[in-house]
C-alpha cells in the first residue's frame, strides 16, 4: 500500500527563535521519495536532524523575524520494519506522565478492567474510552490531561490517546502516545493515537474510530503529547498562521478520466474491526 502524506505551515516569527519540528515521517517508515524544506523569501533554511531512541525525527534551525514557509511531502511504501523493545524502553511507557497520570485513575482502572488482561484488556478500553468521549474540536486545552478527559468527557485525538494510555498503564501494560499522517481523517490534520504493548508487539488503539489504523503512516512516539508535538520553540514569538495537513492512499490504479476516484477501505475508518490487533505500518 503507498500513501502520499503532505504538510505546510506558514508562520510568523517576532524576532530570532529556536524551532524544533516534528512533522516528518519516522526514521523506520519505508519512503519512495521525500522532500522537507524551509524558506523565508529568498532564503532556505538547512536544519539539524535529530533522531531520538524511537525513531523520531527531530528538525531544528534558529528561525529570523518575519514568515517562514514549512513545506513536507513523502511517498510512503509498505509497512515499517519492526524494531525491538527494550526492557528499558517497556518500563518507561509503564510509568506516569504528565498528560497521562496512570497514578491517578489507577483505582478506576483497577475497578472498571478488573480481571481483563491482553487483547481482551485493549479491546475493553478501546470501546470504553471510545463510547464515553465526545469528540469536540476546539473545546479542549492543550493542557489537558487524561484526568481531565475523563472528568469532561470530551476532547480531541490527544485526549483519546491520553486516556486510553493512562487506564492501561495503571493495568499494568505499557501504552505510548504516536503522532501520525491519517489517510481518510475527516477532519484533517495531524493525528494521534495510543499504542499497547502485547505479547512482545506494539498494538495501535484509535479511541475516536475517526481513522483506518491500517493507513496510519508514523511520525513521532512518545511517553504522551508533550513528546510529540510538531512543533515547539524557545527564545522568542511564533504564529502559526496557516496549518495544511493532508495524507491518502493512492489507488493502484488511477480513475478513469470524467470520474471521481473511489474511496478506498485502506481509507475507510468504517472499515477498521477494532477488536483486531493492529500494526502501525
Amino acid at each position: 500500500m503507498q500513501r502520499l502524506v503532505t504538510a505546510e505551515l506558514d508562520l510568523e516569527l517576532g524576532s530570532s527563535v529556536d524551532l524544533i519540528f516534528q512533522i516528518t515521517a519516522a526514521q523506520q517508515v519505508p519512503m519512495v521519495s521525500e522532500s522537507l524544506t524551509f524558506t523565508q523569501g529568498d532564503r532556505v533554511y538547512t536544519p539539524t536532524e535529530i533522531v531520538d531512541q524511537s525513531g523520531s525525527r527531530l528538525h531544528r534551525l534558529t528561525g529570523e523575524a518575519g514568515r517562514i514557509e514549512v513545506r513536507y511531502e513523502a511517498t510512503v511504501e509498505g509497512q515499517a520494519a519492526t524494531s525491538r523493545t527494550s526492557d528499558l524502553e517497556a518500563i518507561t511507557y509503564l510509568r506516569p506522565s504528565r498528560y497521562c497520570q496512570s497514578d491517578e485513575v489507577f483505582q478506576q482502572a483497577r475497578r472498571q478492567f478488573k480481571g481483563l488482561h491482553g487483547h481482551d484488556l485493549i479491546a475493553a478500553v478501546s470501546e470504553f474510552v471510545s463510547s464515553s468521549t465526545t469528540y469536540t474540536p476546539g473545546l479542549s486545552k492543550g493542557t489537558d490531561s487524561a484526568v481531565t478527559t475523563l472528568m469532561t468527557g470530551q476532547g480531541v485525538c490527544r485526549d483519546y490517546a491520553h486516556v486510553v494510555i493512562a487506564l492501561l498503564r495503571a493495568m499494568d501494560m505499557p501504552a505510548r502516545y504516536s503522532a501520525c499522517y491519517a489517510p481518510g481523517l475527516r477532519p484533517m490534520d495531524f493525528h494521534a493515537v495510543a499504542e499497547a504493548y502485547h505479547d512482545g508487539a506494539w498494538y495501535v488503539i484509535d479511541a475516536t474510530r475517526l481513522a483506518n489504523r491500517r493507513s496510519l503512516v508514523r511520525i513521532a512516539t512518545g511517553r504522551d503529547a508533550a513528546d510529540s508535538a510538531f512543533l515547539s520553540y524557545h527564545g522568542g514569538y511564533v504564529g502559526l498562521k496557516r496549518l495544511r495537513v493532508n495524507a491518502w492512499v493512492v489507488p493502484d490504479e488511477p480513475p478513469l478520466d470524467g470520474f471521481e476516484p473511489l474511496s478506498l477501505p485502506e481509507e475507510d475508518p468504517a472499515a477498521d474491526d477494532h477488536l483486531e490487533l493492529v500494526q502501525i505500518s
